[in-house]
């Protein structure tokens, strides 16, 4: 019984030292200089979520940043790519994760259009995150034909997170979902946008869909962090869409889609398993059934055959 584990205890006391000096301090709200300072060091946890229910898993689970990405469109919508999603839609949607009030940095993904036109538009549209939706930063894509933007937006005093690879938002340009940065030149343009980004003053950069070998190379060369989804094992984070982790996704997923869990069939399997009690009389029971007084059931069955 000496050697519990009990909050007044010697041990824990170490125990809980170890794992701040380790991970920070597990309960503070991150923030972008927070994850900034995660250059090199631990890696950088981070998933998306659409709303309460996702979000409040994501950062029980322990996320360092919940991305409420435009994946939204994709995931949720049911649309066959981002481009449909608008800024109404998507600060409503950030709202529903900040209601929850995670411990993680929550990152709201601004949409196509809505930091393309101008520096005003691009500022205004992304003060609408922190001001309507509660985030603590906003995530745009593009390089160095997006630097105006950026600088505008983090003028403002609005954190940015950089998205390099693999931008969604241009599909149609790219000619589909396709592995970006697979030629040299490609791959070093890509590298000097990085570089543009980082000393412009993001405070992280997303790379997609490139080889691992540029996303080392950009991971090594920048003084901030690069967060990977189908870049390789080297970046100094990584992030997935929610519902590819659970298997919630329709259709085949990208090579570089984990699945953890299989939600959906166990979902399908539960579901119809309601309805089978429903068709057979089985549900609802009687203790999940409200039910009068005796009294006051025969009083009101004596008025009603008055």
């Amino acid at each position: 019984m000496s050697s519990a584990w009990t909050p007044t205890s010697t041990r824990s006391q170490g125990s809980l030292r170890l794992l701040c000096e380790t991970y920070g301090d597990m309960s503070a709200k991150m923030t972008a200089p927070a994850i900034r300072s995660r250059k090199g060091g631990t890696k950088i946890a981070v998933i998306t979520a659409y709303d309460a229910p996702s979000a409040r898993i994501a950062d029980r689970a322990g996320a360092d940043i919940i991305l409420v990405g435009d994946s939204l469109g994709n995931a949720v919508l049911g649309y066959d790519d981002t481009l449909s999603v608008t800024v109404d839609v998507m600060v409503r949607h950030t709202a529903a994760v900040t209601r929850t009030k995670p411990n993680a940095l929550v990152v709201g993904d601004m949409p196509w259009l809505s930091y393309h036109l101008s520096t005003a538009d691009s500022v205004r549209n992304a003060a609408r995150f922190i001001v309507e939706g509660g985030a603590g930063a906003v995530k745009l894509e593009g390089g160095r034909k997006r630097l105006p933007m950026v600088e505008a937006i983090l003028a403002a005093e609005i954190p940015v997170m950089g998205h390099l690879g693999l931008t969604p938002q241009s599909v149609h340009a790219m000619g589909g979902f396709k592995v970006q940065a697979r030629l040299a030149e490609a791959a070093c343009e890509l590298v000097e946008d990085a570089h543009a980004l980082a000393e412009a003053g993001v405070f992280a950069i997303v790379l997609e869909g490139i080889p691992d070998i540029v996303a080392r190379e950009v991971t090594a060369s920048i003084p901030v962090p690069t967060i990977g989804i189908g870049a390789g094992p080297d970046c100094d984070g990584q992030v997935l869409v929610f519902h590819d982790v659970l298997g919630l996704s329709a259709g085949t997923p990208p090579k570089f889609v984990r699945k953890y869990a299989d939600l959906g069939d166990e979902a399908s399997v539960a579901v119809a398993r309601f309805f089978e009690d429903v068709r057979s009389g089985a549900f609802p029971s009687d203790a999940e059934t409200y039910h009068m007084p005796e009294a006051d059931a025969q009083e009101f069955l004596a008025e009603r055959r008055v």
